[in-house]
């Protein structure tokens, strides 16, 4: 389903869900209004003396500045919150997806540096662990700091994209951010979209899908985490992973006292006697609609006391005397829009495990989607050892935009190879390659992204360590 510009005629879906099951998406809407306002001539200030602007300081942000910084272009990087890292530090994703292909450890570069530094924050961890390692989110925040400040690129905190000024149909003049300052004019030459949502590409009006044919998007996740667990009896009671059939979580579900639970709870030891939680659903969230996005938060907190509720029902010994201590400031959410590049990787792609001319790295994450009715991981299975396949430079370069590029979750994919590729690893791949040819556009194509000497990027990308067949 095209979504171009439709963005713009849309009024809002509100998502007043109260219970788990419901359509977080379509189970409620904002009252339509066709009332509007104009507002009065207002001149704002303009700050135009960035070569490469990053909106969006997730994986993919961070390491898109820090590349576009260090091949020498003055980088400034937007972020709404207060701190970096997206997901794996205020989203609380509790653990690094696997780091390598069974063999060795493919997702290079900035992310392997990255991804080595963080380590150091779950010090009870196996130092040569890649895959499945624990995250300490607050040590995290810290890693990216260092990492992005010493790189030379600015950051902006609580500093949300506005709006988007165009100065032709494929070019991007100014971006509007809106801060406690007010209202600014930030002016680059090349532009990244790191947003995850893709807001500021879909702004400019590039072409983007989003979930399947009928828009229904993978349901999205409330992390949280327990502190004053018993760690003995954590670590030696039952796994309590989904994959484990014992796993105590399904007696919780079945006994129908905690309705807003599921049995989609992974969990992992981030530090003495605190345990977090990537764990339970909420459905079809649109996370392109404030409205449904405010009440996935509420809802999501609701889901997080139950399962402390579950937990010290069904495992006193290690939980009784646990509480919530936590809870993510940013809504885990799986699936939004996919801006459509100069090429879309497809289910195909991922199944061929096939390399490109152009690609800037390897992935080799499962097909994970987290919907009713979804494709299955079992029909695709997961990669043998040493397989992956790569992800090419044009899954970066909108289609009909020429000095923007997308890294992290909102690159060009189809619906079925986006579970693979959305997650942190990849999107630090990406960030690392849409930032070096943002400063590589500026220097070869007069800021036309499609025009970047993919030869020479690539052999960069090498001499900064990244992987390739």
């Amino acid at each position: 389903m095209n979504y171009r510009r439709e963005f713009l005629k849309k009024t809002g879906l509100a998502a007043m869900a109260v219970a788990m099951g419901q359509d977080l998406m379509a189970a409620g809407t904002k009252p339509v209004t066709e009332k509007s306002l104009t507002l009065s001539k207002k001149k704002i200030s303009v700050d135009d003396q960035w070569d490469v602007i990053v909106v969006g300081g997730g994986p993919g942000g961070c390491t898109a500045a820090i590349s576009a910084a260090r091949e020498g272009a003055k980088t400034l990087l937007i972020e709404a919150m207060g701190q970096l890292g997206g997901m794996g530090t205020s989203g609380m994703v509790p653990a690094w997806c696997p780091f390598s292909d069974k063999e060795k450890i493919i997702y290079r570069g900035l992310a392997e540096k990255i991804f080595n530094e963080s380590k150091k924050g779950v010090p009870h961890e196996n130092k040569n662990k890649l895959d499945w390692v624990h995250i300490n989110p607050e040590y995290l925040m810290t890693v990216y700091d260092k990492f992005v400040t010493e790189s030379g690129a600015k950051v902006l905190f609580f500093s949300r994209l506005a709006s988007v000024e165009m100065s032709a149909n494929d070019t991007i003049d100014a971006l509007i951010i809106a801060n406690k300052s007010g209202l600014t004019a930030f002016k680059a030459k090349v532009y990244i979209d790191a947003t995850g949502d893709g807001d500021l590409a879909a702004w400019a009006g590039a072409s983007f899908k989003r979930g399947d044919e009928n828009g229904v998007v993978q349901s999205s996740t409330m992390c949280f985490s327990f502190a004053n667990v018993d760690t003995y009896n954590y670590v030696n009671g039952p796994n309590l992973h989904t994959g484990n059939k014992n796993s105590p979580v399904f007696d919780a579900v079945k006994s129908g006292k905690y309705p807003l639970i599921d049995t989609h709870f992974c969990n992992n030891l981030v530090g003495p006697d605190v345990v977090q939680f990537n764990a339970g659903h909420l459905v079809n969230v649109d996370s392109t609609d404030p409205w449904a996005l405010s009440q996935a938060m509420i809802t999501g907190r609701q889901i997080a006391a139950q399962y402390l509720a579950a937990m010290q029902e069904v495992q006193p010994r290690t939980f009784g005397g646990s509480f919530l201590v936590k809870t993510g400031s940013l809504l885990g959410v799986r699936d939004s829009r996919r801006i459509e590049g100069d090429y879309i990787f497809t289910e195909e792609d991922w199944v061929q495990r096939r390399t490109f001319e152009d690609e800037i790295g390897r992935n080799n994450y499962y097909i994970d989607v987290h919907k009713v009715n979804g494709p299955k991981e079992a029909h695709y299975g997961h990669y043998g050892k040493g397989e992956s396949h790569g992800i090419p430079y044009r899954c970066l370069t909108p289609k009909d935009l020429k000095n923007v590029l997308t890294a992290g979750r909102c690159i060009s994919t189809d619906e079925v190879s986006f579970g693979s590729l959305r997650v942190m690893p990849p999107c630090l791949v990406t960030g690392e390659a849409a930032g070096m040819a943002a400063a590589h556009a500026i220097k070869q194509s007069k800021n036309d992204v499609h025009k970047v000497d993919v030869q020479f990027l690539q052999k960069r990308l090498k001499e900064e360590g990244q992987y390739f067949l």
